[in-house]
């Protein structure tokens, strides 16, 4: 069975991004439709996978990094607007019985991403 997971690293200042909103979304041509919100912990990681066994289906899905905030929390002085704000990954499922681990390494002025496993 396969799942979905994530992992927030700031690069900033050298350490897991614990406390940053994440939000999972199914998309369906202009349609999206929220899956699941989560936190991530000290670790920079969600608790539970974002989707597990039965609930990863072929398609394709965007997550939602709310970076800006997380930086804004931390004291990182920001410009208005916020040069990196909301991180959005879009990103396909192929094969639902596969593990897909989608991380973010993120700082205020650029993000990178990666299929994991």
């Amino acid at each position: 069975m396969g799942k979905l997971s994530t992992h927030v690293l700031d690069i900033t200042q050298g350490k897991p991004g614990a406390g940053v909103k994440v939000k999972l979304f199914r998309v369906d041509g202009d349609a999206k439709t929220l899956l699941k919100s989560a936190v991530t912990n000290l670790d920079g990681r969600c608790e539970q996978p974002l989707l597990a066994g039965d609930e990863v289906k072929r398609g394709k899905y965007e997550l939602v990094f709310a970076a800006g905030d997380y930086f804004a929390g931390q004291g990182v002085s920001l410009p208005e607007p916020r040069f990196v704000d909301e991180v959005i990954i879009a990103f396909g499922i192929a094969d639902p019985a596969a593990n897909y681990h989608v991380p973010i390494v993120v700082s205020p002025w650029a993000y990178s991403t990666y299929r994991g496993s």
